[in-house]
Formats: structure tokens, C-alpha cells, sequence
């Protein structure tokens, strides 16, 4: 407890509530963390209050020349708001989902028109016309072209008349990022195992989500084959290393889950009982990422980090409950750390946290 007091006083923005132990950990609740509509409507404002923000923005492109030079909006109509073209694009997608699960939130028709608004058919156009620009065709690989395919799957399980023009709309940029997917993958030798955008694993995850929903057999295959190609002989992978200072997401996890889904049930048992053994114990546990300063853009990753953990430790607990619902106690305390932090008043983490909160909560079992 002394030594907790000191690293709270030290840090000074922590408060010692907030930091996780071991014993606040077995005691989280051993039913899942739910979303719900209350929760929906919460989270909801911070996409829809930043999806047409052009101001701050990381544009995070290479120029050719001064003609390049131009703004958000222009660069990019459809997804210009909340900071980042990926954050945007994640932040269309959670919209989506919140509508689709929940038809009695409080500003649908607002989302509605800002969704029409920014995802039309024109802006789209413009879209996909960025990529083909010098330098650009390898912008936002592997994780904008993750959640490109993500919005796309949304849409496509949608039952509203909305997602069926939205959905032809965004088609052909969800046919560029399919090739793209196909072209790269084939090519990319070595897998990236980082904490962050690159991280090669969770590209693959989000990817082949979209293509077992729409049947795209050619994606689905070359994930399955290259996720093979680069995990399958992995043991002992090193959690003790993670997290890293700015990681959102786990390399091991990410593993962990695409693995799960190109792999058979007794396959991936197999697999995953040589790749983290310790996670098949009852007395696994694990502390969640710890922020020291929320208003730091990089250092509030470990929030995201969290959510990612959670989720795919709900969709581990949901495929196998017999051999890993125990861990249901180590993803809530996950989500119990990061949840209340998310709507505040530092952009830094709101204009994308949101989205990984609500991919994490709707992976409950």
C-alpha cells in the first residue's frame, strides 16, 4: 500500500482507486461487461461530435510537392474529423454498430445525416482517388485498411435502407483496400509484431471478419494461409514484455486471436496451449495497462490497449468458456480501469478510445 501511495504521489494524476492490484482483480465481477443503451448514448457523442471537426488533424502523408499541400477536408472529405483519417474511419464504424445494435439512440437522426453527409458517393470517390496519388498507395496499411473493411462489414449487416446506400457508396474503396490486402500480403515476407498501427495480426483479424461476413473466399484464404505461414510454429510468446510505453494493442493477443479464427477448435487448443500456456491456469492473472497522463496523446494508447486485451480475451472466453471463462475476471478488470477515463475532455484519447471501448464491449460472451 506504501509503495502504491508513493508511484500515486509521484505521478500526481492518478489517483489510487485507479490503480489496479491483483486483489481488485479477482474481485471483478465474473459476469461479463455488457454495453448498454445508457453506455451507447454515452459513448456515441464522441465520434459524432469530432466526425466533422477538421481541426486538430494528423494528416500523416508524404509530399511530392508544394501542390500537395492541402487541407483535411480536401485531402479527404469523407474522413477528415476526429484527428486522424483512421480514428475517423473507426469512428464511422462505431456509429454504424450503435445504431445497428441500438435502433432507440438518442441522436440517431443526427448520426444519420452526418453518416449520409460524409459518406457520399462523391467524397468516396475522392477517397479512393487519394490513393492513387505519388507515395500515397501505401497510406494507412495495414490498420486503416483494417477498419475500412470493418465499416464495410457494419454496413453490410445493417438492416436499415440507410446501409444500403451507404454500403454502394463506400464500395469502391472497399474493393481498393481488398486489393491492396491481396497485393501486400503476398508480398510481406516477415510479420510485424509491434504494439501499435503496423502491428500485422490484428490487420489480418479485422480483414478476415469482413471477409467470412461477405464470402470473399480469395481474402479469407490468403489471410488463413499467411497467418499459417507466420504464427503457427510460435510458442512461449514473451507477455512478460508487454505492454511497451505506447502500445494499444498486444502483440500477443492480436496473435492469439487470429489464430483462433483461421485455426479448428482443437487445432487452436493445440496451438495455444504451446503459445501462452499460462493462460489455461486458473490463477492467471494479468494487471491492466496503467495511463500516467491522459492529456498525452501517446501515453493514453494504454487505455486502447486495455480495450484490445478485453476483447479478445471475451472472444477467447466465448469460443472455449470450458477452458478460459476463468479469464473473464482479467478482461473486466481491463475494461473497469479504462471505461470511466474515456469521456472527458482530453481529445487526445476521446477522439479515438470510444470506438475501442465499444469493439471490446460488444466481444462479451
Amino acid at each position: 500500500m506504501i509503495k502504491t501511495l508513493l508511484l500515486s504521489l509521484l505521478l500526481g494524476s492518478i489517483a489510487l482507486s485507479d490503480l489496479p492490484t491483483e486483489k481488485s482483480q479477482k474481485l471483478a465481477n465474473l459476469e461479463p461487461i455488457r454495453l448498454t443503451l445508457a453506455e451507447a448514448n454515452r459513448l456515441a457523442l464522441l465520434p459524432l461530435h469530432c466526425m466533422q471537426v477538421e481541426y486538430p488533424n494528423k494528416l500523416n502523408q508524404t509530399l511530392e510537392n508544394e501542390s500537395y499541400l492541402k487541407g483535411p477536408m480536401e485531402l479527404h472529405p469523407a474522413f477528415y474529423g476526429c484527428f486522424d483519417w483512421h480514428s475517423s474511419v473507426h469512428g464511422h464504424w462505431m456509429l454504424v454498430t450503435l445504431l445497428r445494435q441500438f435502433p432507440d439512440l438518442d441522436n440517431r437522426e443526427e448520426i444519420k445525416e452526418k453518416l449520409k453527409t460524409n459518406l457520399s458517393a462523391l467524397n468516396i470517390e475522392k477517397e479512393v482517388f487519394y490513393f492513387s496519388g505519388p507515395q500515397n498507395a501505401s497510406f494507412e496499411r495495414t490498420y486503416g485498411w483494417a477498419w475500412i473493411l470493418k465499416l464495410a462489414e457494419e454496413l453490410h449487416q445493417w438492416e436499415d435502407p440507410l446501409a444500403r446506400e451507404l454500403e454502394a457508396n463506400l464500395q469502391p474503396l472497399t474493393e481498393l483496400m481488398v486489393e491492396k490486402y491481396l497485393e501486400f500480403l503476398s508480398k510481406l515476407i516477415y510479420p510485424i509484431r509491434v504494439g501499435e498501427h503496423s502491428n500485422i495480426a490484428f490487420g489480418l483479424s479485422l480483414a478476415y471478419d469482413y471477409a467470412e461476413t461477405v464470402e470473399h473466399q480469395p481474402l479469407k484464404e490468403l489471410i488463413r494461409r499467411r497467418a499459417l505461414d507466420w504464427f503457427e510454429n510460435d510458442e512461449n510468446c514473451p507477455l512478460t514484455w508487454e505492454p511497451s510505453g505506447f502500445d494499444f494493442l498486444s502483440p500477443c493477443f492480436q496473435e492469439l486471436d487470429i489464430m483462433r479464427k483461421v485455426l479448428g477448435k482443437e487445432e487452436f487448443k493445440i496451438w495455444a496451449n504451446g503459445f501462452l500456456p499460462q493462460l489455461a491456469k486458473n490463477d492467471f492473472s494479468l494487471e491492466p495497462g496503467r495511463v500516467s497522463d491522459r492529456t498525452d496523446g501517446k501515453l493514453v494508447h494504454l487505455d486502447g490497449l486495455n480495450f484490445s486485451r478485453a476483447w479478445v480475451i471475451y472472444g477467447l472466453i466465448h469460443a472455449y468458456p470450458e477452458d478460459y471463462g476463468h479469464l473473464m475476471a482479467v478482461a473486466n478488470a481491463h475494461i473497469q480501469y479504462s471505461l470511466p477515463s474515456i469521456v472527458d475532455d482530453n481529445y487526445e484519447g476521446t477522439h479515438w478510445l470510444g470506438s475501442f471501448a465499444v469493439y471490446a464491449l460488444l466481444q462479451a460472451p
